[in-house]
């Protein structure tokens, strides 16, 4: 197990060492394997450009994201500038049903919301907005459509787990009832922990994910 200052040290390397990131002002604090990150960034890209980063780092157990997204002159624009560009951005994406996606933009702060049959379509909403210029953050209240879920289907999201190279699928149970899809157990990263839930959301009928696993170095 690192100590606090060894892990302090690797955050602080791995966010400098992100190109996609200007980590300039952004402050960690570290206590026992909680990564609490500080400050501000010039944009919602960076944000989650700085927790991507911080997941990646073995040993972390958990993130708090206390980031202020402060916008440059030349990065701000109108609300209305700003809806017609996420509406755009939904259109072009070939994974999104956008005729089904409302956009609201209030203060900059863009909110999805309507329906999607697949969880890959509401992140890809979400990825398609996150990263226009302008933007403060995101709110995904896409829903996804009820479908009846096969009887195999923990079964499959099971198998699932046990082909995904990166993952140790020993140590985690799957519970489903209707669409709901719960994980329990210990994973050994972050990483670990979103393949497990990606894996669960591959399966059919699956409308809600909810995670408790536990990341264990």
């Amino acid at each position: 197990m690192l100590s606090n200052v060894e892990m302090q040290k690797k955050v602080l390397e791995a966010l400098d060492f992100e190109p996609s990131l200007d980590a300039t002002h952004i402050g960690v604090a570290t206590n026992d394997g909680i990564v609490t990150l500080t400050g501000q960034v010039p944009s919602y890209a960076d944000k989650v450009a700085a927790e991507r980063a911080v997941k990646r780092i073995f040993g972390v157990k958990g993130i708090a994201i206390n980031l202020e997204v402060r916008l440059a002159g030349d990065a701000r624009r109108s609300d209305s500038d700003l809806a017609a560009a996420a509406v755009r951005a939904l259109e072009w994406d070939v994974q999104v049903p956008h005729q089904r996606i409302q956009v609201r933009v209030a203060d900059a702060w863009v909110t999805l919301e309507g329906s999607a049959d697949w969880n890959y379509q509401r992140e890809s909403a979400y990825r398609a907005v996150r990263n226009l210029t302008g933007v403060r953050g995101v709110s995904n209240l896409i829903a996804l459509t009820k479908k009846v879920m096969p009887g195999d289907v923990q079964s499959r999201i099971e198998k699932a787990l046990k082909r995904t190279a990166e993952l140790e699928a020993r140590g985690i149970q799957v519970q489903t009832t209707g669409g709901k899809v719960v994980l329990e157990g210990k994973v050994h990263s972050w990483t670990e922990r979103e393949e497990a839930e990606n894996a669960s959301w591959s399966a059919p009928g699956v409308t809600e994910v909810v995670d408790h696993l536990v990341v264990t170095a």
